[in-house]
């Protein structure tokens, strides 16, 4: 892979995109490598996965407007059938998902982050989905997941508007959930991974389903999605060791 790295470390792995000449903007190049990336990992070995850019001035500045400026209206519609369908791919993988955004998270930047379940920043960062300048609307996933993230009425405003946000606007809308030191992004990363990873993933992987599924649904449908992915938690060793170490725990103190 040229634009996207793969390293394990543990439980935790981490995906680098890495097109830093152009602010890792994406392309169909870099979302067929990202794709792959996201095709190594090994659900038996990693428990969750970082998802950053690479540098530090962006995290992805957007898709590749020089590529965008010539398409087609079909050629569009496939570039933005492959792009949904690899954030898709990253939404659906059952282990949890941070994006740690190391600087400009613009247009298809913003949407691959909000396509992860937690998101961090760099109090530099800098946040937008700004394709309406450009004649167009957000084509990865924008329209949909920022509504779900930040609610309507922001979405909305963010969408028509094309106005970019800093790292503290963003924090106080629940983009994302902390803002640090650009220093301190990746091990705030790592260190939260690692906690994440320390817990069964049995139990972990079901709550992230139940989430999910959860948010597609009534609340009477969703209740009963998380009553059955408690219930399948039961007789895991996982759930066994967990409640056991616990009770031995208690029994010493």
């Amino acid at each position: 892979m040229t634009y996207a790295h793969y390293e394990q470390d543990g439980f935790v792995a981490t995906v680098t995109i890495d097109r830093q000449e152009v602010l890792n903007a994406l392309d169909d190049a870099v979302l067929a490598d990202l794709d792959e990336a996201v095709n190594q990992v090994d659900l038996d070995q990693t428990r969750c996965l970082i998802i950053t850019g690479a540098g530090n001035r962006a995290f992805v500045a957007g898709a590749d407007i020089a590529r965008m400026s010539t398409m087609t209206r079909q050629e569009a519609a496939a570039f933005g059938t492959y792009g949904n369908a690899v954030f898709r791919r990253i939404e659906k993988l059952p282990v949890p998902t941070i994006a740690a955004i190391n600087g400009y998270a613009l247009g298809g930047g913003c949407e691959l982050a909000c396509a992860c379940d937690i998101r961090i920043a760099t109090e530099h960062a800098k946040f937008g989905q700004p394709e309406v300048g450009l004649g167009i609307t957000a084509g990865f996933g924008g329209t949909q997941r920022l509504a779900r993230v930040i609610g309507v009425g922001r979405a909305k405003e963010l969408l028509y508007t094309g106005r970019t946000i800093t790292a503290a606007e963003a924090l106080r809308i629940g983009l994302i959930t902390a803002a640090v030191p650009a220093d301190q992004l990746m091990g705030t990363a790592r260190q939260l991974a690692g906690q994440i990873a320390g817990h069964p993933p049995v139990a972990v992987r079901a709550t992230k389903a139940a989430i999910d599924l959860g948010q597609q649904v009534d609340i009477d449908t969703g209740i009963s999605i998380e009553v059955q992915v408690y219930s399948s938690c039961y007789e895991s060793t996982g759930q066994r060791e967990a409640m056991q170490a616990f009770l031995r725990k208690r029994s010493a103190g």
